[in-house]
């Protein structure tokens, strides 16, 4: 009877020991943060096997990578990172796929009284006062920066605001800039703006005034096996669901 128990206990801590080698890796887009927290607690559940996430901005991210940093699956905010690993051989090509889309909102803290409409040559600088500052990722490499610099260029009144952008190094930094009322205007992702109750949208910018917010996955070129299965799963109905309960839209 010992012997058996001590047989069963030995299985059961080679199995965790085998679990813990088999830890999956990601990479992913800081405004994934809380939903791909669900999804990998929904797939560990299934599987068996733990994730462990990174989040940041897109930007960052795929410069660890290109670093060295060991990373098992990417998912950008954008397709220009996502084309920057693969153009040094860092992703699999093969594996990659958009998973989900977003929009771009224009928010105010939820106690401001400001009302502000998108349109050509809107009052955005105007809606800012004497001394406030637009709260957005930075316009020259975060994924969130770069959608509200190209609308707010197509929209006529980039070049009125340009000299007044707080450029935070991810989108969930500019959502919190403005959360705590040290912004009286942001640009940041629908799904965020959802996320945080300190904030209110006071409109969605046009589609047509940026290119598709779209999220792009790969396993890099040094992933475990495992990680196929887990991009899989990102694009399966499970996942799927909790990415539309978030607010993310279908590829």
């Amino acid at each position: 009877m010992r012997r058996l128990v001590a047989i069963a206990v030995l299985a059961v801590l080679t199995s965790a020991i085998h679990a813990a080698d088999r830890v999956l890796t990601v990479f992913a887009a800081a405004s994934l943060t809380n939903v791909l927290q669900e999804v990998g607690d929904v797939y560990t559940a299934e599987s068996r096997i733990p994730v462990r996430f990174s989040f940041a901005a897109s930007s960052a991210l795929a410069r660890q990578i290109e670093s060295g940093a060991p990373a098992d699956v990417f998912v950008s905010a954008d397709q220009e990172w996502m084309d920057y690993l693969q153009s040094r051989n860092l992703i699999a090509p093969a594996t990659r796929t958009n998973i989900v889309t977003n929009d771009l909102v224009l928010i105010a803290p939820a106690d401001s009284g400001l009302a502000l409409k998108i349109a050509p040559g809107f009052a955005l600088a105007a809606a800012l006062g004497t001394s406030g500052r637009l709260a957005t990722g930075d316009p020259a490499s975060v994924p969130v920066g770069k959608y509200a610099r190209a609308a707010l260029t197509a929209l006529g009144v980039w070049s009125s605001v340009e000299n007044r952008i707080v450029a935070a190094d991810n989108v969930r930094t500019a959502l919190n800039f403005v959360a705590r009322g040290e912004a009286p205007v942001g640009i940041v992702y629908a799904t965020d703006a959802r996320s945080e109750p300190k904030v209110r949208v006071l409109d969605v910018f046009p589609a047509s005034s940026h290119e598709t917010i779209s999220y792009p996955a790969a396993t890099t070129g040094g992933a475990v096996p495992e990680a196929a299965n887990f991009l899989r799963f990102l694009s399966g109905p499970v996942a799927r669901a909790l990415f539309l309960k978030a607010g993310f839209g279908t590829p």
